[in-house]
């Protein structure tokens, strides 16, 4: 296969006949393309970042990686609902066949669907096809070869190169296997050891995504009633993204939890792997604040646990006295599915929590990877080993502190790096320079990730270049009141990044 091109003209005889893959769709730890919403007028429409052809110099680039890293040639392959997905999956197949994969195509599945089935077919490599909670238009790829684990940025920078500059190597022996039945044996896996004896009636909100195939059954086999959101498949995805981090549907679980006087709604992104809660009030738990209340509760049959959580996550982690008396520790790290997953296993944590809804849990808990049913599963324990409790008194049970949505502001994926060094390092030296930030000193700079500014009073902010899309993440968190919360965005992030030409729109404010 030829060198792919960075950019080719759709609806052109070159768009048909050659590999498009666009640079900068190899992202820290996974692969996001700007694909084409079904219907758009290629004339007027945003240019497309991949075509079929370059996802097939995936596919083999992908195999040639593997081949280089010494493992197993064998891949499981999985597709979500969307109406381009599976064609993408083929092609993918085609290039992972020339490379001489043996592919294990397990059909329609959730990103966990796909990790899990390496363990039941004992197959060390997975490539997931989905663009998770992106945009409809959006695709990508999320790839290991090492179970549980995903690429990271040294795994991605070996794609990227093979992949770019033509590095490829075709091997005999492709072969694919088509596997049927794995959604069923997913569900029973993860539903094995869940018997919730607790009455519960629980709002199962998808969002028009795969996850409407798994969630609602897999949540009645835990042995709850289930009332079902958007849980039909529709790739036209009418209602919002599925997305539980997202205020929209957020919102939308919030009323139907009040309609239907349910005890919590638990809703799942487009490819399954996070889950959002909302409590019995309709008020919405942040997913870091879940990994908490988990966390304590977790500890009291645990002791001496470790967890790991990413630096979009509350501090209240650091000073929770339920996690202090029973020994726990806890360790702040990377925002990304491949990171907080690569460095459970690594600390050898009981589990990690992620602020936009991935939860991992390690054994006995589960295998390592990030899974939203099982999170719901765990959730759902707590409330069972609770019964006098609702979701709002756990709720209760922690400090106070007040959390933003995570926002996000424009900033091209050339330009997003570029544009965080500079913060990282102004705020740096504003450390080092004794400075404050409202009239509070600063403690700490994280710079794991972006700047995570802590003051003397435990509050935050913090701002970093998202893995998946071309934008800058804030999130600021005050340990004094809402107003302050606001404040901290408003009269310092706000203006900091205002001063950056390459910084554009927040997708929402506070």
């Amino acid at each position: 296969m030829k060198t792919p091109k960075p950019a080719i003209q759709a609806n052109t005889l070159e768009f048909e006949t050659t590999a498009l893959v666009k640079p900068t769709g190899f992202r820290e730890y996974d692969a996001r393309w700007w694909f084409g919403a079904p219907g758009d007028d290629p004339k007027t429409a945003k240019a497309p970042e991949l075509n079929y052809m370059g996802v097939q110099a995936l596919g083999l680039g992908l195999a040639t990686v593997i081949h280089n890293m010494g493992v197993e040639p064998k891949i499981v392959v999985g597709h979500d609902y969307r109406s381009y997905s599976i064609a993408i999956k083929q092609a993918l197949i085609l290039g992972l066949l020339e490379g001489g994969m043996e592919v294990h195509d397990i059909g329609l599945a959730l990103s966990p669907v796909a990790y899990y089935a390496q363990f039941a077919l004992d197959i060390p490599c997975v490539a997931m096809v989905t663009a998770s909670h992106n945009e409809n238009g959006w695709t990508g790829v999320k790839m290991g070869a090492n179970k549980p684990l995903t690429f990271g940025p040294d795994e991605m920078g070996q794609l990227k190169d093979v992949v770019l500059n033509g590095k490829f190597n075709p091997q005999p022996g492709g072969k694919i296997v088509h596997v049927e039945g794995m959604r069923e044996k997913y569900i029973e896996a993860v539903c094995k050891d869940v018997k919730i004896e607790r009455p519960l009636k629980v709002i199962a909100a998808c969002g028009n995504g795969t996850a409407g195939a798994f969630a609602p059954d897999a949540l009645r086999k835990m042995g709850v009633e289930v009332i079902e959101l958007e849980c039909n498949l529709d790739y036209t995805f009418p209602n919002y993204n599925a997305n539980p981090e997202d205020a929209e549907m957020l919102h939308a679980m919030a009323a139907a939890l009040k309609e239907h006087g349910a005890d919590v709604a638990l809703g799942f992104d487009g490819d399954g792997d996070r889950c959002g809660v909302v409590d019995n009030t309709g008020e919405e738990i942040f997913a870091d604040k879940i990994g908490l209340m988990l966390a304590r509760d977790l500890s009291k049959n645990f002791p001496n646990a470790k967890f790991v959580v990413d630096v979009k996550s509350t501090g209240l982690y650091k000073t929770d006295p339920v996690l202090q008396e029973n020994g726990a520790t806890v360790d702040y790290f990377k925002t990304g599915h491949s990171y907080i997953k690569r460095r459970t296993t690594e600390l050898g944590a009981l589990a990690g929590f992620e602020k936009s809804g991935h939860f991992f849990f390690r054994e006995p808990l589960g295998f390592g990877y990030d899974d939203g049913l099982v999170a719901a599963a765990e959730v759902l324990k707590m409330l069972d080993r609770n019964p006098s409790r609702s979701m709002s008194d756990l709720k209760g049970d922690l400090g106070t502190a007040y959390t933003s949505l995570t926002m996000a502001a424009h900033c091209d994926d050339e330009t997003k790096y570029g544009v965080v060094d500079q913060v990282v390092a102004a705020y740096e030296q504003l450390g080092k320079d004794g400075g404050s930030i409202l009239g509070r000193k600063i403690t700490d700079v994280n710079t794991v990730n972006g700047a995570r500014v802590t003051l003397e009073d435990g509050s935050w902010v913090l701002v970093r270049a998202s893995s998946n899309k071309p934008e800058l993440v804030v999130v600021v968190e005050s340990m004094q009141s809402d107003d302050d919360m606001r404040k901290l965005f408003r009269e310092e992030i706000k203006p900091r990044l205002a001063g950056f030409k390459e910084v554009g729109a927040y997708n929402q404010e506070i």
